[in-house]
């Protein structure tokens, strides 16, 4: 544990007396432009606002504002003697040294941390795409098909083979590779008028499903909700047509999944969204974490369902009111949770991929590295303790520096050194580019989620929380310089 160094409160208490001086000639100087009475008066007031022993209450003012002085004195060193003990260079450079994947093509335009794509002959590569003998490359699982369909996209079953990085639609996976973002969906695109003869369109081409699709959308024709269907299955229209032109004339689009996995939410799902049509979900259990707002999609969990969906789809068909207010998301803009979701494709996954990597391998040298073990990453004073901490944007790779105070360590004070931090560096969200303008906002920084680094995005996004002060307290003092990644919204 640190202590502040002797030779910063020599230096810094030596100009205290040259600051009192100051003040007293400035007042003296102001006071001889006056005359003799207001003199009087202003030297009165002058000694109250100094807070002169003339009683109990100015006794107990004066020590209040001499201890906040000296807090603010004390965490002005420990941060100065912190930010220099605990700068440990690691030692690689990615910038230089940039992490490479073995077995696939650079697909993205930018990143930030070193990234490189390919073979190269006289290096080892940090990654490949597929399984490796050598136990210093890291293997890497990369899938975007149901894990029903291809079991080795399970993430139990991929890392029972030997993959050490997992890359699929699984928000518990290490690197998410899901099929929504902002640049391919025009999500907020305005709507068109419903004129379509069918209450419904349908679009499905696999008609052996490992799911009760079929039989649902059977159900819902038998119960009068008339469906209008372009795919190879239940053909009742010419299918040579615009998929995304076509859902825009329907109130409704059955957004009716292959399979029913956690996550697995497809172009189906997206493509009703963009077209400002309801989705009626066949899908994912979880499909309500997806919805860009409470009660703005309609979901067959099982067959038991579809009686209710079929009624509640009458209902909205028949009353505008209600159904706009379904859509009003169109309108208004969707939920955080949503814009917290899809934001994290605006970085790209190969991207993402290369962050993951060169955390881990930062990682690796902390823990085993001496250099880094005997950071003090906190520096006690007699006013407490005061803890290094680390920052970084989710998508970005490079840490910022913020300090907390044992004092006010909780959660509403992490989330204000976060935000004050960001703020000074002028610091523009990762999704500011890809958002539709509508949604990009102003300049203000709002704070979605603050959690540590190594979460999954399922964790970070929906389950995990600090319940308390006292459970961040615990985990800052266990984990020494902690890492936390941040959301904006």
């Amino acid at each position: 544990m640190g202590i502040i160094p002797t030779n910063h409160r020599r230096r810094w208490s030596g100009l205290l007396p040259l600051f009192a001086v100051v003040i007293v000639v400035g007042e003296v100087a102001f006071l001889g432009h006056l005359d003799m009475v207001k003199n009087a008066a202003m030297v009165q007031n002058w000694t109250n606002s100094f807070n002169f022993p003339s009683s109990s209450s100015s006794s107990s003012s004066s020590r209040s504002t001499r201890h906040v002085l000296q807090q603010e004195e004390e965490e002005g060193w420990c941060r100065e003697w912190l930010e220099k003990e605990d700068n440990v260079s690691y030692a690689r450079n990615f910038e230089k040294d940039p992490v490479l994947v073995d077995g696939s093509d650079k697909d993205w335009s930018s990143c930030t941390v070193g990234c490189q794509f390919g073979f190269l002959a006289n290096k080892i590569p940090d990654a490949i795409f597929g399984l490796s003998s050598n136990p210093a490359t890291a293997t890497v699982h990369r899938s975007m098909e149901s894990s029903q369909y291809y079991v080795e996209n399970d993430i139990y079953h991929a890392r029972r083979r030997g993959y050490s990085i997992i890359m699929t639609t699984s928000l518990s996976s290490d690197v998410p590779v899901g099929y929504f973002s902002w640049a391919e969906y025009d999500i907020m695109a305005p709507m068109q008028p419903k004129t379509a003869g069918g209450l419904a369109a349908a679009f499905i081409s696999n008609c052996g499903a490992h799911n009760f699709r079929l039989q649902a959308l059977e159900m819902l024709e038998k119960l009068g909700i008339k469906i209008d269907s372009y795919g190879g299955c239940h053909r009742n229209r010419d299918g040579n047509v615009d998929k995304l032109q076509t859902l825009k004339r329907y109130k409704f689009s059955l957004a009716f999944e292959n399979s029913n996995e956690d996550d697995y939410v497809t172009e189906k799902f997206f493509q009703s969204l963009v077209a400002g049509a309801i989705p009626v979900v066949v899908g994912a259990p979880n499909i309500q974490d997806f919805a860009p707002s409470p009660n703005s999609i309609l979901h067959i969990r099982e067959l038991g369902d579809v009686t209710s969906v079929a009624e509640t789809m009458k209902y909205l068909a028949e009353n505008p009111t209600a159904y706009n207010k379904t859509l009003s998301w169109k309108f208004d803009g969707p939920s955080d949770s949503f814009k917290a979701l899809v934001d994290m494709a605006a970085v790209h996954s190969s991207c993402r991929l290369c962050v993951h990597i060169a955390t881990s391998i930062h990682e690796k040298e902390e823990a085993s590295s001496a250099r880094f073990q005997k950071r003090p990453c906190k520096c006690s004073s007699k006013m407490g303790t005061l803890y290094h901490l680390y920052v970084r944007e989710r998508g970005r790779f490079n840490m910022e520096s913020i300090f907390l105070s044992s004092q006010h360590l909780t959660l509403e004070a992490l989330e204000f050194a976060v935000l004050r931090k960001f703020k000074s560096l002028n610091h523009l969200p990762i999704w500011k580019s890809e958002r539709p303008e509508s949604l990009r906002g102003g300049d203000e920084l709002r704070v979605y989620r603050i959690y540590p680094v190594g979460l999954s995005q399922r964790q970070a996004l929906y389950s995990f929380s600090f319940e308390s002060s006292s459970a961040l307290r615990k985990h800052i003092e266990t984990h020494p310089c902690s890492k936390f990644e941040v959301i904006f919204v």
